[in-house]
């Protein structure tokens, strides 16, 4: 070979030359513009991902139920805990607050209240929780597969929502029982649910990212969780606390922070819409509608599933990775 860049036949002639390439020094990026070449995970645009998530619908309904299903499968009673678990919870909350701490005191059909509260508290609570290790638990999935992040929190929350409708057989029945009669009112309760699910859809997507990069918030969310429950008037009633109480009258502004905690909307509309005696306790008594309740729950719902949308989805290339 006479020159570097000429190739001698085993003769010793020469039988070509490697021309230099003009994009020898081209940069990747430059590389992959001029050939069309993108990204297999990078972030699409909003319209175009917002229609690949509803898309993959079915998806996330039999991912959701073959998750509920897999959840006790390694328990004799299987899905039966669905029901024991919170109906135990009220029974411990019941025997602690109502009976050793008495707050049932002038609340009318206490036992229907409370397990009214324990049950749609409980279902943000656990959509919280869960959603918060939805990315973590399916990385194998995430890497293995592409398909649009969001829908795994969406899973969660239909796991969760799947949860609810059947322990609403519970709660129906609880309150029939302590003779409750079928109303229309009743009927208001399914947008209730509606509004909370949207909350919970955009809570979890907010925990769903902060998980993702932060595998610790599962170990704080349990406090956290714990000290809101006392917050949100599950286990007592917040309107009549707040004419009792000589503290909150004194620093009325603590009432009206308490009033809009998202939590404390939810649990409040359900029971207005369910518990007719309570009903008439709350507006009669203590001079509470529910007008306010609903326009807090309006705009909690709204902002919770835009804001926590939107926050998911800023971060979707970087899920999976590293």
């Amino acid at each position: 070979m006479s020159h570097p860049q000429r190739l001698g036949s085993p003769g010793g002639e020469s039988v070509g030359t490697i021309a230099e390439s003009p994009h020898v020094h081209e940069t990747l990026a430059a590389y992959a513009a001029r050939y069309g070449l993108r990204q297999s995970a990078a972030r699409p645009p909003l319209r175009k991902y917002i229609q690949s998530v509803w898309a993959r619908r079915n998806f996330i309904w039999a991912f959701a139920s073959a998750k509920n299903i897999s959840m006790y499968t390694d328990s004799r009673l299987g899905q039966v805990w669905q029901l024991l678990t919170p109906i135990l919870n009220v029974s411990v909350y019941y025997l602690i607050f109502g009976v050793l701490l008495n707050t049932k005191r002038g609340v009318p059909d206490f036992i229907p209240f409370l397990v009214t509260g324990v049950f749609m508290f409980g279902f943000t609570q656990r959509s919280i929780t869960s959603g918060s290790k939805s990315v973590g638990d399916n990385l194998s999935l995430i890497r293995a597969l592409h398909f649009p992040r969001a829908t795994l929190p969406l899973a969660i929350a239909t796991v969760e929502l799947q949860q609810l409708l059947l322990s609403l057989i519970v709660l129906l029945g609880i309150v029939f029982a302590f003779g409750e009669p079928i109303s229309v009112q009743m009927v208001m309760f399914v947008p209730v649910l509606v509004l909370q699910l949207l909350f919970n859809v955009g809570i979890s997507m907010v925990m769903a990212r902060l998980g993702a990069f932060n595998r610790d918030i599962s170990q704080l969310l349990p406090f956290i969780m714990r000290t809101w429950l006392y917050l949100s008037g599950v286990i007592f009633s917040l309107p009549d606390l707040l004419t009792r109480s000589h503290a909150l009258k004194t620093h009325p502004w603590i009432g009206e922070v308490l009033k809009a905690n998202p939590a404390y909307v939810y649990v409040e509309l359900s029971r207005h819409q369910l518990l007719g005696e309570y009903r008439h306790f709350v507006h009669t008594k203590l001079s509470e509608s529910t007008g306010q309740l609903w326009l807090y729950a309006g705009i909690w719902s709204a902002v919770a599933i835009i804001g926590g949308f939107l926050f998911f989805f800023s971060a979707e290339e970087r899920y999976g990775r590293g």
